[in-house]
């Protein structure tokens, strides 16, 4: 073999077929929307790496019990998660130049004292142009510090979902997931290193079910349909391998595969391109849940973008789900 460069000897290069590959150029530009994180709760460098690598909006969840020191935590605690959100959001948007929407909820990883009192006033907050979603929120099988009974948890995320509906609102759900399995866990008074919680304070599940996670997602679309809201306005964040078949064949919700942190539940572009070549791109988005509490990339999502497209996703599926379907459900990223 002759080689047509001028190396001492052969190279790969003179090896290779001589066809022409068509790069999607077209996806170092393509714009994306991250429909759950907290980047509220991130660094500066953080949510410029959003920008860097393309994000056009996001939605910044301040629905978080992480950040709030007393638990139980109680009514103001949850306002003034959302009141911190709303007094920073317009700054963020003026320092990194992308859209930053709100979704405002009550979640039940803790339980929250007099919860009555924030879901009155959640109303108000509802009507904000900034607040685009009511969420995260959805039954958790088991809480931090304190039980949250069953029966109050649906009560509070039907409740939600009322609202939701009446506001004409999307609902962004945390579906608990089933996490990866490494074979070997950590010292107990260690916890996980990257995520910064105190596992011996997780209290033992309130749902006795062969597999609680799933149980859980199922309860939460029975309140959804018992709180009238249209299953196409539910957005089941998490999705994983334990609930994507019964989201996708038995609901009309949507699922966003959260890839932020895949060192810790396992979730990553492959599972995403698995669930598009399995039902098609037209319910699926991808979201990072980036917050301080974890370690996590702010690039996920971007790097995604071209995993998807290495897995074999054609551009358009690609764009539908990283841009289209966000932009659709949540009105953002016009």
């Amino acid at each position: 073999m002759t080689s047509s460069h001028p190396t001492k000897r052969p190279t790969d290069a003179a090896h290779l077929d001589d066809r022409d590959v068509d790069l999607p150029t077209e996806l170092l530009n393509l714009p994306w929307i991250d429909v759950h994180n907290h980047a509220h709760t991130l660094s500066w460098d953080d949510r410029e790496r959003y920008a860097l690598s393309g994000c056009r909006s996001m939605v910044m969840v301040s629905s978080g019990y992480h950040w709030t020191p007393y638990k139980p935590v109680r009514a103001s605690d949850i306002r003034y998660l959302w009141d911190d959100a709303i007094n920073r959001r317009a700054a963020i948007e003026r320092n990194h130049f992308f859209e930053a929407k709100l979704g405002l909820g009550i979640h039940t990883g803790v339980r929250i004292e007099n919860p009555d009192e924030v879901l009155e006033a959640m109303a108000g907050y509802c009507d904000l142009e900034e607040v685009v979603a009511i969420g995260e929120t959805g039954v958790t099988p088991s809480q931090h510090v304190s039980s949250w009974d069953l029966d109050e948890q649906r009560a509070i995320v039907q409740s939600q979902m009322e609202l939701a509906d009446a506001h004409d609102l999307p609902v962004l759900l945390h579906t608990p997931n089933t996490s990866s399995d490494s074979g070997r866990s950590y010292r107990p008074e260690l916890g996980t290193p990257g995520y910064e919680k105190n596992p011996g304070l997780g209290q033992e599940p309130v749902i006795d079910a062969e597999n609680p996670a799933l149980e859980a997602t199922k309860i939460d679309v029975e309140a959804a349909r018992d709180a009238g809201l249209d299953e196409e306005r539910v957005v089941a964040s998490h999705a994983d391998g334990n609930n994507t078949e019964y989201l996708m064949e038995e609901t009309d919700c949507y699922l966003s595969y959260t890839i932020g942190h895949s060192w810790l539940i396992g979730v990553d572009a492959a599972d995403v391109a698995d669930a598009i070549d399995e039902y098609g791109p037209d319910r699926i988005m991808i979201d990072t849940d980036c917050a301080n509490v974890l370690r996590t990339d702010p690039f996920a999502l971007k790097r995604a973008i071209f995993e998807l497209y290495r897995y074999g996703i054609d551009v358009d599926a690609i764009r539908q789900v990283v841009l289209e379907n966000p932009r659709d459900v949540f009105d953002i990223g016009q």
